[in-house]
């Protein structure tokens, strides 16, 4: 087995790597023995196949200090999530060189972290399809607020409620952050209805009053000629025009992959979908992607799990060992800009749930990594050991 590397450089390389830059012209063929010491990226945390915790929910934020705070939740067979979650934070401050486990947190679940107002804050669910909380951290993620009621962070009292890491936006003097509900039925997928919530910039986050809720779109399997399987894992992206939308992932049986682009009224109170105009090309749109806008380049980027053409006929949701840099000028027509992580096997290798931030001149990334231990790996390409940081040094001028 092989992994081949295409950075542009990428500069966080685990101790045992021979050098600490890589370029195309250099580009490492390293033969995988079953190690930990041949991960790419650095090790932030490792949980192996047999503990039944597979580690999930990657996001990544850099603090007001310059330093960065990672976490990851749990989830399989033997991580309780379906009863309450739990979340690890990490903080590294010598630029993703070493990490340094800060907290544990309970009752967290398919969180994210944000920066706002000086504080690090968390939202997410406080286990599997359960209650919208938000915390709250003063010391740069090391003591947390708890969500024990709606003043103090429960934003939900029913239903059942579906995310991901991804983005909180600012815009128009509010913050936005996508949610699915998961209350149409029980089935993954179909059940997912795709909406908004947002508050006033200047209100206080962890009060449930501030914070308006969209209406809930459902989907529709006889969309893209009947091969919509569901609708997950939104992204809030202003558009060029200066609106907000809901950017979502798309479950599609095959080629080409697709994102769907959800609208979001002024005020957050309604969102709106029209399918005939609504679906976008999207390399890697089936699996989790985050998208940021970069002032500088006047472009919209994202790394994504695109396929590689030796794996093309693949389930394109279940095809994740191959992570790409990719961009758009408008959010509808992208551009895959060229292989940042990649692995020749997609069964028991996977490079996915990648979560970043732009810093300065690079990209920095964390994401789900299943990889090779010394133990039997993972348990497959999905169920990620590892979570790995990685920097693409001057991504504006990587090129395919």
């Amino acid at each position: 087995m092989v992994l081949a590397f295409a950075f542009a450089a990428l500069v966080s390389i685990i101790p045992g790597l021979v050098g600490a830059f890589l370029s195309p012209a250099c580009a490492a063929q390293i033969i995988e023995p079953g190690g930990p010491e041949n991960v790419p990226g650095v090790v932030i945390a490792h949980s192996p196949a047999s503990s039944g915790r597979y580690l999930g929910s990657p996001s990544l934020v850099i603090l007001p200090d310059g330093n960065y705070l990672a976490a990851h939740d749990f989830f399989g067979p033997k991580s309780g999530c379906a009863d309450s979650g739990v979340a690890e934070i990490f903080c590294s401050t010598n630029r993703g060189v070493t990490w340094e486990r800060v907290a544990e947190l309970h009752a967290v679940f398919w969180q994210n972290l944000f920066v706002h107002g000086g504080a690090v804050y968390l939202l997410g669910t406080t286990r599997e399809y359960d209650q919208i909380v938000i915390r709250r951290s003063a010391d740069d993620g090391r003591t947390w607020t708890g969500p024990d009621s709606p003043a103090t962070g429960r934003l939900t009292s029913g239903g059942h409620w579906h995310t991901a890491p991804v983005p909180v936006v600012e815009h128009a003097g509010r913050v936005w952050r996508a949610f699915e509900n998961a209350d149409h039925g029980t089935e993954w997928g179909k059940r997912f209805c795709a909406g908004m919530l947002s508050a006033p910039a200047d209100a206080d986050l962890l009060n449930a009053t501030n914070w308006t809720f969209s209406n809930f779109l459902p989907g529709n399997p006889q969309w893209l000629g009947g091969g919509f399987g569901g609708w997950l894992e939104g992204n809030a992206v202003v558009t060029p025009a200066g609106k907000l939308v809901d950017l979502l992932r798309c479950d599609v049986p095959v080629a080409p992959e697709r994102a769907a682009m959800v609208r979001i009224s002024d005020d957050g109170k309604t969102a709106a979908f029209d399918p005939a105009a609504g679906f976008v090309n999207f390399p890697g749109g089936a699996k989790k992607f985050t998208v940021r806008f970069d002032s500088r380049s006047r472009q919209y980027w994202t790394m994504a799990n695109v396929v590689a053409k030796n794996d093309s006929g693949k389930l394109p949701g279940a095809v994740r060992n191959t992570l790409a840099l990719v961009r758009s000028p408008d959010l509808v027509h992208w551009q895959v800009r060229g292989e940042v992580l990649h692995h020749d096997h997609p069964e028991k290798f996977g490079f996915q749930y990648a979560d970043w931030q732009f810093d300065g001149e690079d990209i920095i990334a964390i994401c789900r990594t299943a990889f090779a231990d010394g133990t039997g790996g993972a348990h497959n390409y999905h169920d990620a050991n590892f979570l790995t940081f990685h920097r693409l040094e001057n991504f504006r001028r990587f090129a395919p």
